[in-house]
């Protein structure tokens, strides 16, 4: 991975937002209707294309397609993965239930998008059975580089064994021990084959903290610990022998915007996650519950050859970042870590992290990465002379 050599490298999590047509399709697919794949596959390449320019226009150093040819972040891996079918009924954030909050929300939860509450479960053998979807999602980025232009290192976004267990839920596998192994090794060629591609592999992992106020919400901490280290175990398992400085790992506490008051701190988690046998951390340091928590890398540094990316934008607010306030985040982060070539700035989490899913309008999500950009100037002005 690209290191922050002469000036502060940007990034960001993964998904930005895909328009109207493209969503229409993308949900009659995740909910298994008849849609027309031709107008599909066109809608994928000029939205591709779109973020791109976007992307590059914004000074994105390290980007991506978007995720412009996925419905989610996760549930993506129902065409790709034998095995799943039926419905979830996922458990709620229990943060939500504050006084008069879900009564406020309810407008956006009934609008139009793919539904990540009831997705598919497990209700069979889960195994890899097509790469032909990721191989065209692949050569469909690579061609929409060459007509918007390339990034100085693309990355591609994959989901981790454990958020897949967490978000589709088992009615199959006798115990979730087992599931979360035969989804780790079901995802393995997805990740062999994004590296092969020569792109950087981004594992989305938030239910290394998110699931801490969903399932086990009103367990010890203890259990929520032991579930962390079974899910990175199940990452290490399913990444054995790639290079781990072609990965970074991403964490977040989930991407809505809530009350977040029953987030698990990063300090009782941070050391689980250097179990990973990854390259870099994509952590989130903008949002109101959770700015302050660069701290906790003072507290437990990360591994001397890791890499962190600081989340300095939050996804889940219209306001867009003074790229002052964007340079002090990211000069906090660098000063904890102790090197800022070790430092990346990025997005706390996507911006579209399921078709119809995301909080910020089209245009406020490029002026966030301009200021994205913006701010990391004024911070390499400062750090590198």
């Amino acid at each position: 991975m690209l290191r922050s050599e002469k000036r502060i490298l940007t990034t960001h999590a993964g998904s930005l937002l895909r328009p109207p047509k493209l969503l229409d399709l993308l949900v009659a697919q995740s909910n298994r209707e008849v849609y027309d794949e031709k107008a599909l596959a066109a809608e994928i390449h000029d939205a591709t294309v779109d973020v791109i320019r976007h992307q590059r226009a914004a000074g994105i150093d390290i980007g991506n397609n978007g995720e412009e040819a996925r419905e989610s972040f996760f549930t993506y891996v129902q065409h790709r993965l034998s095995g799943f079918g039926g419905q979830s009924n996922r458990a709620f954030m229990s943060d939500v239930f504050i006084e008069g909050f879900m009564e406020r929300k309810l407008p956006e939860f009934q609008r139009k998008s793919v539904n990540l509450m009831q997705a598919a479960k497990a209700i069979g053998d889960v195994r890899h059975v097509a790469i032909e979807p990721l191989r065209e999602e692949c050569d469909g980025f690579d061609q929409a580089m060459s007509e918007a232009g390339r990034f100085e290192e693309p990355f591609m976004t994959a989901a981790s064994p454990g958020i897949v267990c967490a978000g589709m839920l088992n009615d199959h596998y006798a115990s979730d021990d087992e599931y979360v192994t035969a989804v780790a090794d079901a995802l393995r060629p997805e990740y062999e084959y994004i590296i092969s591609r020569g792109y950087t592999l981004q594992l989305d992992c938030p239910d290394l903290a998110m699931e801490r106020h969903v399932v086990f919400a009103n367990r010890p901490l203890a259990e929520f610990q032991a579930y962390v280290k079974r899910n990175i175990a199940a990452i290490n398992r399913a990444i054995e022998g790639l290079p781990r400085e072609k990965i970074r790992m991403h964490v977040c506490w989930g991407n809505y915007e809530g009350p977040h008051h029953h987030d698990v701190p990063l300090e009782d988690v941070l050391p689980l996650f250097y179990e990973a046998n990854v390259g870099a951390l994509l952590l989130p340091f903008a949002n109101p519950r959770h700015q302050h928590e660069w701290r906790a890398l003072e507290k437990y540094p990360p591994p001397h050859n890791w890499l962190i990316i600081a989340g300095v934008i939050d996804t889940t607010t219209n306001y867009i970042e003074h790229p002052q306030v964007v340079s002090d985040r990211i000069e906090a982060v660098a000063m904890a870590v102790g090197d800022p070539h070790r430092v990346l700035a990025a997005t706390d989490c996507g911006f579209g992290t399921a078709a119809g899913f995301g909080e910020c309008a089209p245009g406020v999500v490029w002026e966030k990465l301009r200021s994205l950009r913006e701010g990391a100037d004024i911070a390499s002005a400062a750090m590198f002379g």
